[in-house]
C-alpha cells in the first residue's frame, strides 16, 4: 500500500483547523502522518490542536514556530519531516469528504507520470458553486482558479489540469525530489501566494502531468478573500503582485515569450498603470524583486540545468 502524509499549515486558524483535523481523522484511506506546522499564531490555534490530540488520542505531529516564516518555507518544514509515497498539502480551512484521499491515490497509483492532483473543491457557504478544480494559466502568465464561481454540474468530468490548488494538492514524493530547486520545493522567496502556480508551472517544464479527480470532493471556506481589495493588506497585496513576476522570470524558457510578448506588454501597461494610479504603494514590491534577483537568477539557472538532463 502506498503511503500518504497530510500536512497543513495554520496562522490563526483556531475557528477552522479542528473541523479540517475531524475529516482527516475520518478518511477511507488512513494517512501514514498528519504534520500541522503553526506559524506563531496569535490566537487559541496550537491550545485547540493541543486539546484535540488528547480528546481524540490522535497521532499529530505538532511543530510550532517561533516566528510567521510564512506559508511556502512551513510547508517544506513539514515535507521534511515526512517521506511518505504522497504528500497532501491542505489548508486548515478546507474540509474533505471521507473518500478524498483514496480516490486521487488510486488515481495516482496506476498513472505513473502523474505527479499531482488535485479533487473538486466548493465553496463552502454555497456548496453547488465551485471554488476551485485546479488551477488554469493563459498566455501572459496569469493562473486562475479553475471554474471558480461556476456551478458545480459543469465540472463532473475528471481530467488534465495545470496544477493544484494548493488549498488540497497531493504531490507524489518522486516528483517533489525530481523539481525541487536548491532543496526547496516550494520556493521559499515566495513567502505565501502563487507558490502552488510556481511549482505547477516548474512540475510541467520538467514533465510532469497533473490530475482533475471530480469524484474527490472538499469543501473550502476561503475567508481571507471576503472583501475587496482595499480591505487586504498592504503586505499580501505586495505578495501577489511580485510573486507572478518571479515566477515569470524563473519559469519562462526558449523564445516562448516572444510569441505572447505583444499580449503580454498590452496587460502589463494597463495593469500598472492600475496600480500606478490608485495602489501605487504596492509597486513597494519591485524593491523586493531586485534585492532577491541573484537568488532567483541562481535558481532559473538551476531550472534550465534540468531541463537539459
Amino acid at each position: 500500500m502506498p503511503t500518504v502524509s497530510v500536512q497543513i499549515v495554520t496562522y490563526n486558524s483556531s475557528v477552522d483547523i479542528i473541523d479540517c483535523l475531524k475529516c482527516i481523522l475520518n478518511q477511507n484511506f488512513e494517512p501514514e502522518q498528519i504534520i500541522i506546522v503553526d506559524n506563531a499564531s496569535a490566537d487559541d490555534t496550537v491550545e485547540e490542536i493541543l486539546s484535540f490530540i488528547r480528546q481524540q488520542q490522535a497521532s499529530i505531529e505538532l511543530v510550532e514556530n517561533s516566528v510567521n516564516t510564512g506559508f511556502a518555507p512551513a510547508h517544506n518544514q513539514a515535507l521534511s519531516l515526512s517521506s511518505s509515497d504522497y504528500a497532501l498539502v491542505l489548508n486548515p480551512d478546507v474540509r474533505l469528504q471521507p473518500d478524498y484521499i483514496e480516490r486521487i491515490i488510486s488515481y495516482l497509483e496506476e498513472h505513473p507520470q502523474v505527479g499531482s492532483a488535485t479533487g473538486l473543491l466548493l465553496r463552502q457557504s454555497a456548496t453547488e458553486i465551485v471554488d476551485s478544480t485546479g488551477l488554469v494559466m493563459n498566455s501572459i502568465w496569469r493562473a486562475f482558479d479553475r471554474g471558480a464561481g461556476e456551478p458545480v454540474e459543469e465540472w463532473k468530468q475528471s481530467g488534465a489540469v495545470f496544477g493544484p490548488s494548493g488549498a488540497a494538492a497531493m504531490y507524489r514524493r518522486t516528483m517533489i525530489e525530481n523539481i525541487s530547486v536548491q532543496g526547496q520545493f516550494f520556493d521559499e522567496n515566495f513567502f505565501a501566494y502563487k507558490e502552488d502556480v510556481d511549482v505547477a508551472w516548474r512540475a510541467q517544464l520538467l514533465g510532469w502531468k497533473s490530475y482533475y479527480c471530480a469524484e474527490a470532493i472538499g469543501y473550502h471556506k476561503r475567508g481571507w478573500k471576503k472583501g475587496g481589495r482595499n480591505s487586504q493588506p498592504l503586505f499580501i497585496r505586495r505578495k501577489s503582485y511580485i510573486n507572478r513576476y518571479k515566477m515569470i522570470y524563473k519559469n519562462v524558457a526558449g523564445t516562448l515569450w516572444l510569441k505572447n510578448l505583444p499580449k503580454f506588454l498590452a496587460y502589463e501597461i494597463a495593469a500598472n498603470g492600475y496600480f500606478l494610479v490608485r495602489e501605487p504603494k504596492v509597486l513597494g514590491a519591485w524593491r523586493e524583486f531586485v534585492k532577491e534577483l541573484p537568488l532567483l537568477k541562481e535558481k532559473r539557472n538551476e531550472i534550465k540545468g534540468k531541463l537539459k538532463k
